[in-house]
């Protein structure tokens, strides 16, 4: 290797692992965001799922998950590099760098479920399914996508994972929500929802400015070089204006409906707009990303309005934010993509007809399915072993008493009704 290809690799590490670096701190964002949005007397629960959950993601995808995900196999799964002996790097930067931008992304992944299934799921439970789908269910579907396997064959395109990191955490949420069902309190007897309102709106009003600011790792990150800087700009761009829009058209839906502008509905929009562009945000012009952002901000607003309709209890959005904009971000592509930005064919409106849409289509209900699938035996193994949500009692103390033994505020009067 010669003196300028040496210096070449040298300033791609960097950025590589500058983007882990930020991706790493989104972890803080999902816990000050989900701890936000729950009441006081499940906080720490909440903070300790989030904490663990990177602890969970690094072992299981060092011991097996980077093996299934970049290994040499076949078009299901990879089947070499176990804890990295005889791996190879998936890019021109170091294999360590490469891995730990990847744990990264692993453990975002597994952190999503944490807020759909807050304040009633049993710990223990939760650190089985943390370890499993990191190890196993997210590194399958990163091969399918990322890691040669048979989406990546038919031309299907995920640039920083709206199907390979949101829809699975969304998905695994939504099987997850469902199996332990609504939250004491959540639903009257008649079916109509009750509010149970976030004990603390500027916490998570923090973690979504984390959120957005860790999104510039998470997909200018994905160039995994700095070779081409009019990419890194169109991601960085792309990423920004989607958030923007994505914020605005929440409140301004949320705003029209119920008649307030209502801060967390916000803030879940520009998670939304930040969840819709990941998949497109290299192959689309910057008009495009904010008009994916601005569908992505009305989606999460009707996704929150539809699950209550279908009782389903989904603490902090995690299902309309990552779930159905992971579906709304990949199916973009197919609609505003360029085979001159990069991508196999063109969008539908860049007459490309609807060849990638229906590839986009296949790959995210493909991997919808085996989320739903996979996760629920493995949350149905779990319930029909330790358990998966917590004593009735228990809930209504709150979780930071009942299983970890300690208060988030101590010192202050919590009260444990419904």
């Amino acid at each position: 290797m010669n003196e300028i290809e040496t210096i070449s690799v040298g300033l791609d590490t960097v950025w590589v692992l500058l983007g882990a670096f930020l991706v790493f701190f989104m972890q803080a964002g999902f816990g000050m965001v989900e701890a936000g949005f729950i009441r006081a007397k499940n906080t720490c629960n909440i903070l300790t799922k989030n904490f663990l959950d990177f602890c969970m993601a690094s072992l299981g995808f060092f011991i097996c998950g980077y093996a299934i995900m970049f290994g040499a196999g076949n078009g299901f799964m990879g089947m070499s590099g176990w804890c990295l002996s005889g791996a190879e790097s998936g890019a021109n930067i170091p294999l360590f760098a490469f891995w730990l931008f990847q744990a990264a992304f692993c453990g975002a992944a597994a952190t999503i479920v944490a807020g759909g299934m807050a304040e009633r799921m049993k710990f223990p439970a939760y650190l089985i399914y943390s370890f499993i789908v990191s190890a196993l269910i997210y590194p399958i579907v990163g091969h399918w996508i990322w890691g040669g396997g048979w989406l990546s064959k038919l031309g299907f395109a995920d640039f920083a994972g709206s199907t390979v990191v949101h829809a699975v955490g969304g998905f695994a949420a939504l099987i997850g929500t469902i199996m332990l069902k609504p939250r004491i309190g959540k639903f009257n007897p008649d079916g109509t929802p009750n509010v149970i309102a976030g004990h603390n709106i500027p916490l998570a009003s923090l973690g979504v400015f984390i959120l957005w600011f860790g999104w510039f790792g998470f997909n200018p990150g994905s160039t995994l070089g700095v070779g081409d800087g009019s990419l890194i700009s169109r991601v960085a761009l792309n990423t920004n204006v989607a958030a923007a829009a994505g914020g605005i058209c929440a409140m301004i839906t949320v705003w029209l409906l119920f008649g307030k502008p209502d801060l967390s509905m916000a803030m879940n929009g520009a998670l939304a707009g930040l969840v819709a562009i990941t998949a497109p945000c290299a192959f689309v012009e910057p008009w495009a990303a904010i008009l994916i952002g601005s569908i992505g901000g009305v989606i999460v607003v009707m996704g929150v309005v539809l699950l209550d309709k279908l009782h389903i209890d989904d603490p902090v959005g995690a299902v309309p934010v990552h779930g159905l904009n992971g579906i709304w971000g990949t199916l973009s592509v197919g609609f505003f993509g360029q085979k001159a930005l990069g991508l196999t064919y063109d969008g539908l409106i860049y007459g490309g007809g609807i060849k990638l849409l229906f590839i986009q289509i296949l790959g995210v209900g493909s991997v919808i399915l085996f989320i739903l699938i996979t996760m629920g035996l493995v949350f149905k193994a779990i319930d029909m072993t330790i358990g998966l949500r917590v004593s009735r009692n228990e809930e209504l103390k709150g979780l930071d008493i009942g299983e970890h033994g300690m208060e988030s505020y101590s010192g202050f009067q919590i009260f444990t009704t419904a």
